[in-house]
Formats: C-alpha cells, structure tokens, sequence
C-alpha cells in the first residue's frame, strides 16, 4: 500500500458522520489484530452518542469502504463512543468538550495537589481553566500531564 490507510478512511469517514449529524473523533487501525480491526469513534454534539449513532455510521462507513475499497483485505469494523475516560489532547476536542468535567493529572504538585477535577472552561496557550463549584482555577500548560474527561464530577 503506496498511502497511509488513516488520512483515506478519515477522508471517507468525516463526511458520513457529518452527513450523519456526527462527529468522528478518533480513528485507529489495529493492524496486528487477526483479522485487523479498524475502531472508528464518533459523537453526537446534540445528544448522548447511542447505539443508534454507532450503528448507523457502521452501516454507513461499512458501505463506503466496501465501494471504494481503501482497505484491501479483510478486516473488522468497530464504531463506537469515546467513553468516559476520553483523553483530552487536541484543541478541537477542548472546545468540543467546554462544560464537560474533566480531571486535570499535574507532574508536579499545585497547592499540594496533583488531582484536579471541575468544569472545563477552556484552554488558552499557557493555561487551562476549570470551574470548580463557580470558582475558576488556572492551571499551567507546562504542568499538565494528562486531562480526561470525567462524569465523576
């Protein structure tokens, strides 16, 4: 295969899921699976993504690749919802997920925490913002590990 397979799916994908009233997310091919499991996660910006959501964007994607047959071997297809611990990395996604909680993950302790959870407000290029119980705290980019989003909050 002359070009990588993920920016041709993406390219198929993206335009369904719109078409679809959904957003794909994520798209990750498992190569080393037997047979190789192509996972396509999407969203529903105007409703929880449901079993609905996943099985017509399958239906939908399966068709298009099957027609322009990107994928030249066999394979399996898994669409589904992000889930709960989603990690945060993209600028997109954190505009995306704006009132969403999150938990915040420090390399090194603020105010002796390395644990933060609250509503995400946004993410500016040096600080990311939470709302916690109408309180805003600021915490430094360069301090962030990892954010996730979280429906413990």
């Amino acid at each position: 295969m002359g070009r990588p397979l993920i920016p041709q799916i993406t390219d198929i994908a993206t335009p369904i899921a719109t078409e679809l009233g959904l957003e794909v997310v994520a798209i990750v091919f498992h190569t080393h699976e037997r047979p190789p499991a192509l996972r396509i996660d999407i969203r529903n910006p105007n409703a929880d993504t449901g079993l609905q959501d996943c099985e017509r964007m399958s239906r939908a994607l399966e068709a298009a690749l099957d027609t322009t047959e990107v994928i030249p071997f066999a394979y399996s297809l898994e669409v589904s919802s992000p889930g709960t611990s989603r990690e945060l990395t993209t600028d997109r996604e954190f505009n995306a997920f704006g009132g969403f909680a999150v938990q915040v993950t420090t390399h090194q302790p603020i105010d002796n925490k390395t644990e933060w959870q609250g509503q995400l407000i946004r993410r500016d290029e040096t600080t990311i913002y939470l709302s916690q119980k109408g309180r805003t705290i600021q915490i430094p980019r360069e301090l962030v590990s990892k954010v996730y989003l979280d429906d413990n909050c």
